[in-house]
């Protein structure tokens, strides 16, 4: 197969496999997302979904969140991990999204990435999900499978998404970043992974790997 074929191959089988992409991620609007997906970092997004209950109860909004304390912060976030860092994170945020924002989340990379605790995936997330402006967020599951599918060298998460968006057709990344994730989940996990059961790994991927 020519990569060009490989990359159709992944489409139509993903397309196939996840023709809706319900956001893994509950929320009600640009700002609870930005704080669901901070809060997803090294932890599960079944976990954050337990949690941001009990924190958008107290505050779902940037004007409520800097009431709080960053210590009640910290103490409700503290099952997802991280929580000192997290909890800084968000009242930081919340703080320049009132200072420079008017409140509200902004529709810009670079404004996104001046946020606390807030990196280039995260921001890449928002502006997919909460705005749908063309991004290709590169989580561990997408960074694996682009290895294993032989798309990208695995050497850093910048590269695999660099590769992402020049393989893939830029109307599509939205959904097939969120395809990938589920795939990745469900067929290709970095533990107890089955590659009969990983029809795409075993189609397009490294000859290495089917050992």
């Amino acid at each position: 197969m020519t990569k060009a074929e490989k990359v159709q191959f992944v489409i139509d089988t993903l397309e196939k496999l996840y023709p809706e992409t319900p956001i893994p991620l509950d929320h009600k609007d640009p700002y609870t997302l930005l704080i669901a997906v901070l809060l997803s970092a090294q932890s599960t997004d079944a976990r954050v979904n337990t949690i941001t209950p009990l924190l958008f109860e107290k505050a779902d909004n940037p004007y409520d969140m800097v009431k709080l304390t960053i210590e009640e912060i910290k103490e409700i976030i503290r099952p997802v991990g991280l929580s000192p860092m997290k909890s800084k994170g968000i009242h930081g945020l919340s703080k320049i999204l009132i200072e420079k924002h008017n409140g509200e989340v902004p529709v810009d990379f670079d404004a996104l990435e001046e946020l606390p605790a807030v990196g280039h995936k995260t921001a890449s997330v928002v502006m997919a999900q909460a705005f749908d402006i063309p991004a290709f967020p590169v989580d561990t599951h997408i960074h694996r499978l682009m290895y294993r599918w032989n798309l990208s060298n695995g050497k850093s998460v910048n590269q695999t998404e660099k590769d992402a968006k020049r393989l893939f057709p830029k109307e599509l990344w939205n959904k097939l970043h969120l395809q990938i994730i589920y795939y990745g989940r469900e067929y290709s996990p970095a533990r107890g992974w089955d590659i009969e059961k990983d029809i795409i790994t075993k189609t397009v991927g490294r000859k290495s790997l089917m050992k």
